[in-house]
């Protein structure tokens, strides 16, 4: 029960002196005392009653009141009978400590408020308890997966007027009763809920977001796949779903904090249900990928890909196009609990995760994840992706017909797929781990598959040459110049731009004669004398005094497009 309940309440006669902010505080039980320190027998959200029979002077109120705020106790309610009046210092120093206080009126016994208190608070346990009793009657009667997610959710608002929703690690909302959450704040809530994990702070986690608290529970997995107690919690974090309810347990008693454990319980037995659902998928993507690595004939292939297409995309009509998406969890190995010669397993972690990102979020239904198949090996998850052939679409279509087609083109893009959930994975990978990912482009036939997945891998090798937690590289940078740069090593890149830039930037910081601007310009300007000119201001001639002195400087001709390149890539690099 609140403190504000007691405040209502005619029969007990409590006048409030002080500490009005903080009457929603929860009250846990009573404890009546006169000693000068009753510490030791306080445990916390209790209502202390005491006749003030330790008061003997002004001094003595402020290391009484510094006693009872620091074991936490709900607040302080102080008998009239025996001073006839509150002792303005012991209201200064609740003041102070921000402790609700409460003048008990002489006609009131202790008793009376202990009475009350005591079986409010005994009604609330008893009314929690038969919840979870009633929960599992229904639960039961209600078939072997219970209904799923949605029963129990919609068990704790009936029952405890409690709102409550299932998140996924990417803060997707998996199930809910009532409204659905704002979409940031089901993302933010999960980037808070993975950070508290991975700081190994004790769950429920405390998080407000949008001016609303929320209590996050994690939802272990329990099923075969799950990672024992005993593991890095870095193998479970990125896959585990998590309880959002919007209320603050932190004041909660032990019997509600144990019916909310055996909701998540409920909840991870839906989980190990939907996985075990994605086996087929997982063994088809398995089967179609070995026999891509092996370099089976396409026959071989294509006919593993009839087998998958009804799973993947049911009642489709034409055959799919299809993208390989490449992803790979990689943890620093130094910080495994075994030390630097304990590997953390990255395949199924990323397997999980992929499962995630790849969901279509205008797909509805008990799983939106239901035309994903992904297979790991190794430290690496690949994901075949089925893609339905875009309606009506012709080789000879017109330019506008061309531009429709592309803005409803279903293709996976790269960027596009991490941006919702870079936020809250970067805080699950914390300062030791990384997600890296690479998208193919779409295939038509078994014989681009194979193409398609080394594709995908030289994307990800891209994603991975950059910095940040979460990166991502799609087929499309793989034509560009951009991609052999990260790749060539860092004491070839100094030397190379050391040789070609120093003398200028030395030139400029003597002269400030801007002849670096002026290169980038003129590059950037293909070599065009009038058009760079105007774009820096300056008389041609001016532009070709400079340019001859970045010749001279350097022994380059930028009139020839090998020096011209060298010039663009020392730029690039620097």
């Amino acid at each position: 029960m609140r403190l504000r309940a007691l405040l209502e309440t005619d029969a007990l006669g409590l006048r409030l002196l002080g500490g009005d902010e903080e009457l929603d505080r929860s009250v846990r039980g009573v404890m009546t005392t006169d000693l000068r320190d009753p510490s030791r027998y306080l445990t916390g959200g209790e209502l202390v009653l005491t006749g003030l029979a330790w008061h003997r002077d002004a001094k003595d109120s402020e290391p009484f009141v510094r006693i009872l705020s620091g074991a936490g106790v709900a607040g302080l309610a102080a008998g009239e009978a025996e001073l006839g009046a509150i002792p303005d210092d012991l209201v200064e120093a609740c003041r102070h400590h921000r402790l609700p206080l409460f003048a008990v009126h002489e006609t009131v016994a202790f008793a009376t408020i202990t009475e009350h208190v005591v079986r409010q608070v005994s009604g609330e346990r008893a009314g929690d308890l038969a919840a979870v009793v009633d929960r599992h009657r229904r639960l039961m009667t209600s078939g072997p997966a219970g209904g799923g997610p949605e029963v129990v959710l919609d068990l704790l608002g009936s029952d405890l007027d409690l709102h409550a929703w299932v998140l996924s690690p990417t803060g997707r909302q998996i199930a809910g009763a009532g409204a659905p959450l704002p979409e940031p704040a089901g993302a933010e809530l999960a980037g808070l809920h993975l950070a508290a994990v991975r700081s190994g702070r004790r769950a429920p986690h405390r998080a407000t977001v949008g001016g609303v608290t929320y209590s996050l529970f994690p939802i272990r997995n329990h099923g075969r796949g799950a990672v024992p107690a005993s593991r890095d919690v870095r193998e479970s974090v990125l896959s585990d779903w998590l309880l959002a309810v919007e209320a603050d347990a932190s004041d909660w008693p032990a019997a509600r904090l144990d019916l909310l454990q055996g909701v998540t319980q409920l909840i991870a037995v839906e989980r190990d249900r939907r996985d075990a659902a994605r086996t087929v998928r997982r063994r088809l993507a398995q089967e179609v990928l070995e026999l891509v690595q092996a370099g089976a004939p396409p026959a071989e292939i294509a006919a593993r890909l009839r087998v998958a297409a009804p799973v993947l995309l049911p009642g489709l009509g034409t055959a799919p196009h299809w993208q390989v998406v490449v992803a790979r969890v990689e943890w620093n190995e130094a910080d495994a609990p075994g030390g630097a010669g304990s590997k953390i397993a990255g395949g199924p972690v990323a397997q999980a995760l992929l499962e995630e990102i790849l969901v279509d979020p205008a797909v509805t239904g008990p799983d939106s994840a239901d035309r994903i198949a992904v297979a790991h090996t190794g430290d690496e998850a690949i994901a075949l992706v089925p893609l339905p052939a875009l309606a009506g679409a012709r080789p000879e279509a017109d330019e506008a017909a061309d531009g429709e087609a592309a803005e409803n083109d279903p293709a996976l893009h790269a960027d596009a797929l991490l941006a919702a959930v870079r936020d809250p994975l970067s805080a699950g990978l914390a300062d030791d781990g990384r997600l890296t990912l690479g998208v193919s482009a779409s295939v038509h036939s078994p014989e681009g598959l194979r193409g398609a997945l080394e594709e995908a891998r030289h994307a990800r090798r891209v994603a991975a040459a950059r910095p940040g937690r979460v990166c991502a590289a799609g087929h499309h940078e793989l034509a560009s110049h951009v991609l052999l740069l990260p790749f060539v090593p860092d004491d070839v890149r100094r030397a190379f731009t050391a040789r070609l830039l120093d003398p200028l930037r030395d030139y400029d910081r003597r002269h400030r004669a801007e002849l670096i601007p002026t290169l980038e310009a003129f590059l950037d300007c293909d070599g065009s004398w009038t058009r760079c000119a105007a774009r820096l201001h300056l008389h041609v001639n001016t532009l070709r005094y400079r340019i001859g002195r970045i010749e001279q400087l350097t022994g380059r001709d930028l009139s020839r497009l090998e020096d011209k390149l060298d010039f663009f890539l020392a730029l690039r690099m620097s």
